[in-house]
């Protein structure tokens, strides 16, 4: 299966489990891989042919500033049915949301989660 690659989408959100964390909020970003047949666009060309992948782009920064999630898992999934509902063409998503500055003491790190979803026919 072909897929296009789509990486450090960012937006200011304010889902997490801590009341602070809905109320300041933080950065967040998602990588989205859409998996679908490319062999028309390889040889046609036309935007017609394939994913317009700004939908999801647009969509995914959407969904990240209006929710209010406990739990960046629930994120994700939003995101994924977002991305699959797109385009009928579309046969699965991989979703990876990064909290970038997790408020948790003496931890410099980041928190990820990354989910796949199939098109269910």
């Amino acid at each position: 299966m072909d897929a296009i690659h789509l990486t450090n989408i960012r937006a200011y959100g304010y889902t997490g489990a801590l009341p602070e964390e809905n109320v300041l909020g933080q950065w967040f970003q998602a990588d989205i891989s859409l998996y679908l047949d490319l062999a028309m666009a390889t040889q046609g060309d036309r935007l017609a042919d394939t994913h317009d992948y700004r939908t999801v782009i647009n969509s995914t920064q959407q969904i990240i500033r209006k929710a209010k999630f406990a739990l960046i898992e629930r994120l994700a999934g939003a995101i994924a049915i977002s991305a699959l509902e797109s385009d009928s063409r579309l046969q699965r998503v991989t979703v990876k949301v990064t909290k970038l500055t997790p408020p948790i003491p003496d931890y410099t790190g980041q928190v990820a989660v990354e989910i796949s979803r199939d098109r269910i026919r």
